[in-house]
């Protein structure tokens, strides 16, 4: 109690000398077991930077002490020091490494404590939990020099050295981490992994097979043997190693269904476990893996197993059966009619949502299913006891309503919310009355709608009084004028709203709250690009429900992250160029490259270049970090040549350099390019890259570069290639059998066979990234590992329309054979 006191009082304490001397002994060796831990956490408490050295001695005797208690003080105080003195706490790595590399051991919290019969009796549960707060503190004091983490996890992963399971956790993220980080680290990491899944603790196994199935562009091959420990977990007695196993096969099938789909047998075997949670996640992870022949029956049981579980489990299954309606989208009907009959069931506010959340995608994203599932919002709407979702469907019903082909049944449900609910909703019915007037070519409709608002002038509420008559003015007015108002299908983009607004609030200046915000800086998105962002992240960041310890990562840069944040570096790009005026008067930027690689990670010139495309210009962006110490690059700039193939296509106009640049302080150059009248306004090209700058030595009394002129020098850096896919921008249709059909213009075949691919999936990934098209109906899972059909879709910088078929073949002998049939309208 005496420790725990001077702890809560040493933050306000003025002078701790005395106190400390009095703990000091405490921790001596001739002390009380029961005192010494105590008293040593009780010290690191009251210390300080200035003092710390007084009790370096002390600390890293207590680090090697024989007491495993009193060394788990010792390095959990260590830790917490670290932060106050790191360049002193560093010097104990040798002391950590010694109690990492020991056999200590400690039966709990109370390890140790005691004497005699006792003493034996705490000591025979062990758990060596100081191996693990020596590693975890050898890790804070390495995290720096990422070749000593790869020694340390190589030591300590030997067989024998760690005995303890919470340890050889440790070693197992540290393991993930550093593959994920370092390419060339990445098969020996993985061989750790893989032998960790045959650890005697199922804790460590665990946790080496999440690693291996949350890596970033994880192979099928890989994850072949971590399935198969997990599906051994499946038949374990303990219900709470089913439930782990089984969230894992979860996360997993939602990017890798083909992997997790030999585990499906025994997975069906759990939908009738006692445990609501297994028996939920068994049935999600069979939608993820499922395919359009099991697909029915799957429906079947879920039927009857509904009215079992709590809402929070109903959300789940809603959102597993939503990302296979939008996957089989030929099985609309089925699905569509689960969620009518779902939505009829008693439930709350969040059960409702989802399902209604449910019906709407596939109103977006399924044209076929359109009709019926608006005529299901319409029902639902007449005995909707939740405001905001009454609100989300009329909105939906304004929007979709006016272009189906007998828009008139749609007006008689809308009116029929002006005169039976809250003022809130008669608000929003007015609204979506409105579109249906709007722009309408029938007069009886037009003139039907005009007689409806009319009656709403007459509201008790004022909202829906001033809507009205906005409408009303509106539907007066010009068609095309009202039309860009009532159905502006263009928005804000999000993201980039977001940090913009949370930067303006956040501004420390009082200046800054001196003119208002400036909405026209936010770049826009019209609702086809929205709905391309918002079906991927649907189709392939689904992530359970249910709480877990985090979300699985993206597979790969095709998903869901990927694309959000691809999108969101986009519109930085060109909000970024808009503020250089030269760069401005080119207008707006039509399409923004990813990031390419233009030298190795290692090298002294770390060079990635970004290409921008202009209406009538091709900007490419340089982004150059200097990581040779003690130098500094001035005056830096890229000399970029075209490949000369006799048909001068683009002209240098300008180079905006980068006037300094220190070491690992990243700087810009910019390079711009005229494109010439010429017969294709979509120039091939491929770029050689100089990059020219004058080297200066920096005075390490100074600080500051050494007079003279420096020398001059230069670096060649990898070639940059200028595509068609540059020149095209994914985007979402709803049928793509319609796109097909209808493109007349220009067509090409081409047939391929790609030897060093592997799979199909990984030729589905690679080929949507290379042709820079959005796939479409679900074809970018397959759903065969011998034959694939992948459908894309995509327009030019200009408009164009430009669709694409793939068929693909693989065999094991010859890869992946593809056949590829595009139609352009340019």
């Amino acid at each position: 109690m005496v420790y725990l006191v001077i702890k809560e009082l040493a933050g306000s304490a003025d002078d701790v000398i005395m106190v400390t001397s009095s703990i000091m002994k405490d921790t001596s060796v001739g002390s009380d077991v029961v005192y010494r831990p105590n008293a040593i956490r009780a010290l690191c408490r009251v210390i300080d930077a200035s003092t710390v050295q007084a009790i370096e001695r002390l600390v890293k005797t207590c680090i090697v002490d024989k007491n495993p208690s009193v060394a788990s003080a010792a390095l959990v105080s260590s830790y917490h020091l670290l932060p106050v003195a790191k360049d002193v706490v560093r010097r104990w790595q040798s002391e950590a490494a010694e109690a990492a590399s020991g056999s200590k051991s400690g039966g709990g919290f109370f390890g140790g404590l005691g004497g005699g019969g006792s003493h034996t009796a705490l000591q025979a549960s062990t758990n060596y939990m100081t191996q693990y707060h020596a590693i975890g503190l050898l890790y804070q004091m390495r995290s720096g020099d990422r070749m000593s983490l790869v020694k340390m996890v190589q030591q300590y992963s030997a067989q024998g050295v760690v005995k303890s399971p919470a340890a050889t956790v440790l070693l197992v993220r540290l393991a993930a981490k550093l593959a994920e980080e370092d390419p060339n680290l990445r098969k020996p990491m993985m061989q750790l992994l893989d032998g960790w899944l045959r650890h005697k603790s199922e804790m460590v196994n665990f946790e080496a097979a999440k690693a291996i199935c949350d890596m970033r562009d994880v192979t099928d091959a890989e994850l072949v043997q971590a399935v198969h420990v997990l599906q051994l977990f499946l038949t374990s007695p303990r219900a709470v190693t089913k439930f782990a196993a089984l969230r894992i096969l979860s996360q997993m099938a939602s990017f890798k269904p083909d992997a997790v789909r030999s585990c499906n047998q025994d997975i069906e075997s759990l939908i009738t476990n006692s445990n609501r949670s297994i028996a939920t996640f068994a049935i999600t992870t069979l939608l993820k893996t499922g395919n359009e022949s099991s697909v029915d029956r799957l429906m079947k049981q879920i039927t009857g197993f509904m009215a079992e579980i709590t809402d929070e489990f109903k959300v789940t299954i809603v959102e597993a059966v939503r990302t296979l309606a939008l996957k089989f989208k030929a099985k609309q009907s089925g699905f569509l009619a689960f969620l009518s009959g779902i939505l009829r069931d008693e439930g709350g506010y969040d059960f409702k949502r989802s399902v209604v959340e449910a019906i709407m995608d596939l109103i977006r994203f399924v044209p076929e299913a359109k009709e019926d599932a608006l005529a299901t919002l319409c029902e639902f709407i007449e005995d909707c006891e939740f405001t905001k979702l009454a609100v989300r469907i009329l909105f939906v019903l304004g929007r979709e309503g006016p272009s189906t082909p007998h828009p008139t049944k749609y007006i008689r449900y809308i009116y029929n919310r002006v005169v039976l609910e809250n003022a809130i909703v008669r608000a929003a019915a007015t609204s979506a009355l409105a579109k249906f007037g709007v722009g309408q070519k029938d007069p009886e409709i037009k003139k039907s709608v005009h007689v409806l608002l009319t009656r709403c002038l007459d509201d008790v509420d004022d909202e829906v009084r001033d809507r009205a008559a906005l409408n009303l003015s509106l539907m007066d007015q010009d068609d095309d004028l009202a039309i860009s108002f009532i159905r502006n299908d263009s928005m804000f983009s999000l993201p980039v709203l977001e940090h913009q607004l949370a930067l303006y609030v956040s501004s420390g200046s009082r200046d800054t709250f001196e003119t208002a915000f400036d909405i026209t800086q936010i770049p826009t998105v019209s609702r086809e690009q929205a709905d391309a962002a918002d079906l991927t992240k649907k189709t392939e960041g689904v992530t359970p429900t249910l709480k877990a310890p985090s979300a699985a990562k993206a597979p790969s840069k095709a998903g869901a992250d990927a694309a959000a944040s691809g999108a969101a570096a986009a519109q930085k790009y060109a909000a970024d160029l808009q503020k250089i005026p030269e760069l401005a008067a080119h207008g707006g930027v039509l399409k923004s490259s990813d990031v390419i690689e233009l030298t190795e990670s290692e090298t002294e010139y770390v060079v990635t270049a970004i290409k921008h495309i202009f209406k009538d210009h091709v900007v490419i962006q340089y982004d150059i970090k200097n990581t040779l110490p003690d130098t500094v690059l001035t005056d830096v700039e890229m000399v970029v040549t075209p490949e000369d193939d006799g048909d001068v296509q683009l002209e240098e106009e300008f180079i905006i350099p980068a006037p300094k640049l220190p070491t690992n302080e990243p700087g810009t150059v910019y390079v711009s390019f005229k494109r010439l009248e010429t017969e294709s306004q979509f120039i091939a090209t491929t770029f050689t890259n100089m990059l020219k700058f004058t080297s200066k030595e920096i005075d390490p009394s100074t600080g500051e570069p050494e007079e003279g002129d420096g020398y001059p020098d230069e670096y060649q850096v990898e070639d940059l290639d200028l595509n068609g896919a540059d020149y095209v921008v994914p985007a979402y249709a709803g049928s793509f059998d319609n796109i097909w059909e209808q493109a007349n213009g220009d067509s090409a075949t081409e047939t391929l066979q790609l030897s060093n691919i592997k799979s199909i999936s990984d030729a589905t990934e690679q080929l949507t990234k290379t042709l820079s098209l959005q796939p479409l109906e679900g074809t970018d899972v397959a759903l065969s590992a011998s034959t694939h059909t992948l459908k894309l879709y995509g327009k030019t910088v200009t408009g164009g329309k430009v669709a694409a078929m793939v068929r693909m073949a693989f065999s094991a002998k010859t890869g992946v054979t593809m056949k590829i049939d595009v139609r352009s309208e340019e």
